[in-house]
């Protein structure tokens, strides 16, 4: 288990103007809760000009509070996007984020991820079920972390307080859902992790031989604990590292095509802009 949440900017377009516009870092949770989250995120900001950044989401789910200026704070589920996600923020504001990691979040949800997929929810309850009518009735948790209709654990806000104070106010919110442990959840998370380390990965139908299993079983594990397939999953990955690698600048853009699997340079080029909205080329020459 990591002492330190990673430090890359995989799938953060152009990541050195966003350090500069904002204030943003990565927590570690609580040891107990670290199975199923990747790591906190928490943003700070006091803009005099509205600043936009542009994320290719990774595959997974994040629970989000955000108070922005002084409106109330509020709390939502993001599931997997499956879109380029852009926002642009201005004046002063905070959030506090919990990035679950790939298939960590059905443990909590305790229906098939998929029902999340490219939607973002109200938080406005105790337990990321109730209150939502595909999601049927669910008890959540009561006392100190239950969350109200503006998003505040406790009556007090998320974003409120020192960093420590904030991921102390997640720990205790997150602990308060009481995750059901699921055996099928932790293989999930281990193929998910192989897949994004493992750079080999590249076709489902091999990574399902790799690992004994059918093609058919993948995708039912991949839909029903991380919200997308298994091939979505492995493009998504090879294309941040794709777009990570055009943020050091110029490539030789058809050995990284071989190298992420993609058939050719041309293949390449074409999901890259698809998704990102730019050619990688054009991306690396903008960030200069």
């Amino acid at each position: 288990m990591r002492h330190q949440p990673r430090r890359d900017s995989r799938g953060i377009l152009d990541p050195h103007r966003l350090l500069r516009e904002v204030r943003f870092r990565r927590r570690l949770p609580a040891p107990a809760l670290r199975p199923y989250v990747e790591h906190y995120w928490l943003v700070d900001w006091e803009l005099t000009e509205p600043f936009a950044q542009k994320v290719v989401p990774h595959p997974a789910v994040n629970v989000v509070f955000s108070r922005f200026g002084d409106a109330p704070e509020t709390a939502e589920i993001a599931g997997v996007g499956q879109r380029l996600f852009s926002i642009t923020l201005a004046g002063n504001g905070r959030v506090c984020g919990v990035q679950f990691r790939p298939g960590g979040f059905r443990p909590f949800w305790g229906r098939p991820v998929a029902e999340l997929t490219g939607q973002r929810r109200p938080l406005t309850t105790g337990s990321p079920t109730a209150g939502f009518p595909a999601a049927g009735p669910a008890a959540g948790p009561t006392g100190p972390s239950r969350v109200g209709a503006s998003g505040a654990v406790g009556g007090s806000p998320v974003c409120g307080g020192t960093d420590d104070e904030r991921c102390a106010a997640l720990d205790a919110f997150l602990t308060a859902w009481a995750p059901e442990p699921d055996p099928v959840a932790d293989e999930v998370i281990a193929l998910v992790q192989e897949i994004r380390s493992d750079r080999s990965v590249l076709r489902v139908d091999d990574f399902a031989q790799r690992h004994d299993s059918s093609v058919r079983r993948l995708q039912r594990l991949f839909l029903a604990y991380v919200g997308v397939g298994p091939k979505w999953v492995i493009r998504r990955y090879r294309l941040q590292e794709a777009i990570e690698q055009a943020a050091d600048g110029p490539q030789d853009w058809a050995t990284l095509a071989a190298d992420l699997g993609y058939s050719d340079q041309a293949h390449l080029v074409r999901e890259f802009t698809a998704v990102a909205g730019i050619p990688p080329a054009a991306y690396a020459r903008s960030l200069g």
